[in-house]
């Protein structure tokens, strides 16, 4: 068993190594390209792996509650999605609030690389019903915010997931890899297989 936090370069060598050995892998590394995401994927069909940007049961049960709001809230609702993080991570915006972007484009119908808006400045016009917001702030030491919001006429909801410290990724991806070592067929696998709420 293996658990890779490490950067795509080196996430995707250890994906080949755990292919061609047949070894279980964990990977929670983010800021693959396109390209790599692709290769990734396809490595993880041949073996047992799980690919996560985020191990945090928290942040995995957000994803779940992200995707029932906006088929709830409909159109009629704007999304937004904000993250924080440390002053020294290098990718943004980042995994996890990539992935919820592609959970709300899944559940609106719609395509995260059309409707992704990440930057806003000067005369930019209203904004278009198809977009998707996703802002990356950096600071201090922050582990790590991440909030969705549902922007309506006079009101909105604001799903939030605050990390106080590394500790919950950590046991989300040793919860991961428990899980990951009792299945015997290759596949990719994700955290919400590992929690049990597909």
């Amino acid at each position: 068993m293996t658990l890779d936090f490490t950067i795509a370069p080196a996430a995707l060598a250890h994906l080949r190594t755990a292919t061609e050995s047949g070894a279980a892998i964990v990977v929670g590394t983010t800021g693959f390209s396109s390209e790599e995401s692709r290769e990734a994927q396809a490595l993880a069909r041949k073996t047992r792996t799980i690919i996560a940007a985020n191990m945090s049961a928290g942040v995995n049960v957000l994803l779940k509650l992200v995707v029932d709001a906006a088929r709830l809230l409909g159109p009629g609702f704007d999304p937004e999605i904000s993250e924080v993080h440390h002053r020294m991570k290098v990718d943004a915006p980042s995994g996890t609030a990539l992935a919820l972007g592609r959970a709300l484009a899944e559940a609106l119908g719609r395509s995260l690389e059309r409707s992704q808006v990440s930057t806003r400045q000067g005369t930019v016009g209203k904004r278009r019903d198809e977009e998707i917001g996703v802002m990356a702030l950096r600071g201090g030491d922050l582990v790590g915010d991440h909030t969705v919001y549902f922007l309506g006429h006079g009101e909105r909801l604001e799903l939030t997931h605050r990390a106080q410290s590394r500790e919950c990724l950590a046991r989300g991806a040793v919860r991961a890899g428990l899980w990951l070592a009792e299945q015997t067929k290759p596949g990719l696998y994700t955290m919400a297989d590992v929690l049990g709420i597909k």
